[in-house]
């Protein structure tokens, strides 16, 4: 009867000292170099799966339709750090805009469109007073 029960005992410590050696000798046989590439291509894995994500998403956004828009801004003219008009397209009319951070006002309908000419660039202006800034600049280190 003790026989069997050291027999009975002896397979019990046997596996429970198994899953322990098990569990050291892949940190033993791998190192630090395997951890360090498990965890980088890990990490390169997420980053990917990330930015995978973004791009399908960018992708289902565009499949809406194309100018089918019934909204279009045709201009927008800064007043103030936050305050703005815009000149607003919806279907044949047009619609000038006050925008405070608050609150969004119509302040005229038109009654007959703007149209905008095609050959000046949008940008022109912005290039502009980008000059004068970089110029004041240039004379005050001066």
């Amino acid at each position: 009867m003790r026989l069997l029960g050291i027999l009975l005992a002896l397979p019990a410590t046997v596996l429970a000292a198994e899953p322990a050696a098990q569990a050291a000798t892949p940190l033993a046989s791998g190192g630090i170099a395997g951890q360090l590439v498990q965890l980088l291509l890990g990490l390169l894995l997420v980053i990917g799966l990330i930015f995978l994500l973004a791009w399908l998403l960018r992708r289902v956004q565009q499949i809406g339709p194309r100018g089918g828009q019934v909204i279009k801004i045709v201009a927008s003219q800064a007043l103030g750090p936050r305050d703005r008009l815009v000149l607003v397209q919806v279907g044949g009319e047009q619609i000038l805009l006050g925008l405070t951070p608050g609150r969004i006002t119509a302040l005229h309908v038109m009654s007959e469109p703007v149209h905008l000419p095609d050959g000046e660039p949008a940008s022109a202006e912005f290039a502009q007073r980008l000059m004068e800034l970089l110029g004041k600049d240039q004379k005050d280190k001066s």
